[in-house]
C-alpha cells in the first residue's frame, strides 16, 4: 500500500524542517496518486532534480537523478515535466552542503 503524495510531501517537508534544511512546495499536484520530483538547489546556480524509482528485479524503491546541472537548466526540465503531467507535485530544497534527505530511512 502507497502512501498519498500529499502526506509524504508533508512528512518530508516536516523532517527537512527539523533538520534546519528549507524547502516549499514548487507544484502541488494530485493529493492522492501525483508523483514527487525533488529538486535540490546549492544556491550556487546548480541543482539536482530526483524522481522516485521502482525496481522490477528487486521490488524496491529509490531515487534516481533526472536532470543535474546549471539551475536554469533543471528548472527547464522541470517545466517540461509538469506540462506533461499535472499531477506532479515539485519540492524544492535549498542546502549548500547538498543535503536532501533522500537517503534517511522512511524517504527512500
Amino acid at each position: 500500500m502507497r502512501l498519498a503524495a500529499d502526506l509524504w510531501v508533508k512528512a518530508y517537508l516536516r523532517r527537512l524542517q527539523i533538520e534546519h534544511i528549507p524547502a516549499y512546495i514548487a507544484a502541488k499536484g494530485d493529493p492522492t496518486s501525483g508523483a514527487v520530483i525533488v529538486k535540490l538547489a546549492t544556491l550556487d546556480g546548480k541543482a539536482v532534480a530526483k524522481q522516485r524509482s521502482y525496481d522490477l528485479m528487486t521490488g524496491e524503491r529509490s531515487w534516481m537523478i533526472l536532470a543535474e546541472g546549471p539551475e536554469a537548466e533543471v528548472d527547464a526540465v522541470l517545466a517540461r515535466q509538469k506540462d506533461r503531467d499535472r499531477d506532479l507535485w515539485i519540492v524544492e530544497v535549498e542546502s549548500r552542503e547538498g543535503r536532501d534527505l533522500l537517503d534517511h530511512v522512511g524517504l527512500t
